[in-house]
């Protein structure tokens, strides 16, 4: 029997295109998973329980910290893929795979594991308010406009998006003689945490003495913070993207 040869493999240049093409698709999937996945934890420590349960979707806290705290791994992102590849799909992709991510979690650890009913922890979808935001940048071609324009869409968008699934659970219903809606009656039946945040009447305010219009009043305060989030996690890509050694190419 022959010994085994020490001579090394030379690839010829189709073979190492090929494994350079491989290695890179597999660094932007990884790197991808990862930025869903910080963008996962920045929403359950952000908007947190505004985003999962339905009586706490309301007309004014939750239209106001939701988007303006959601606006920011969309910027940041669209920073890098617009100025090295002018690309204008990185808000709807950070979206889809927050969504992705959320529905996991909630199926697998509210539903499965804290046996919560699906219809009492969905998530909120954020697709067409990325899509506008791309759509401002792709049209517009500046950071400055498609924050402006793009930014309020964003927030103005958010509750209209949403209105077709939560609309049922602001149906009122008779229980034991109180009125109240599908939402407020599940958050009565299915018992969370004892602390005080979570026995408290989840809207209440004084934005009504605008005329009753809390949720405009809301949306127009978050369209505002909206333009100001955009920018600055804007520049934050754009100083991430020019000085990371490994996007230096871009």
């Amino acid at each position: 029997m022959s010994a085994p040869s020490n001579e090394t493999r030379n690839f010829g240049p189709a073979e190492t295109a090929y494994i350079d093409r491989k290695f890179d698709i597999i660094i932007v999937l990884n790197l991808f998973i990862l930025m869903v996945a910080a963008f996962h934890i920045h929403a359950l420590l952000t908007a947190g329980d505004w985003d999962f349960w339905t009586d706490w979707k309301d007309r004014r806290w939750w239209l106001v910290i939701t988007p303006i705290t959601l606006i920011t791994f969309p910027a940041a992102l669209s920073a890098v893929l617009w100025i090295g590849f002018r690309l204008p799909f990185a808000s709807t992709l950070m979206v889809l795979g927050l969504l992705v991510g959320q529905w996991i979690g909630r199926l697998v650890q509210f539903h499965m594991w804290g046996y919560y009913p699906v219809n009492f922890v969905w998530p909120a979808t954020l697709i067409p308010c990325a899509i506008l935001l791309d759509v401002a940048l792709l049209q517009t071609r500046s950071y400055i406009f498609t924050a402006v324009f793009g930014g309020m869409l964003w927030a103005l968008t958010f509750y209209p998006a949403n209105w077709a699934l939560l609309a049922p659970f602001h149906l009122p219903v008779d229980n034991q003689g109180v009125l109240m809606s599908i939402a407020d009656l599940q958050g009565y039946e299915y018992i969370r945490t004892g602390t005080p945040e979570y026995i408290r009447i989840i809207e209440r305010g004084t934005l009504r003495t605008y005329g009753g219009a809390v949720a405009t009043v809301s949306a127009a305060f978050s369209a505002f913070l909206c333009i100001l989030m955009y920018w600055i996690w804007w520049f934050f890509g754009r100083w991430l993207g020019l000085n990371i050694k490994w996007l230096k190419g871009i």
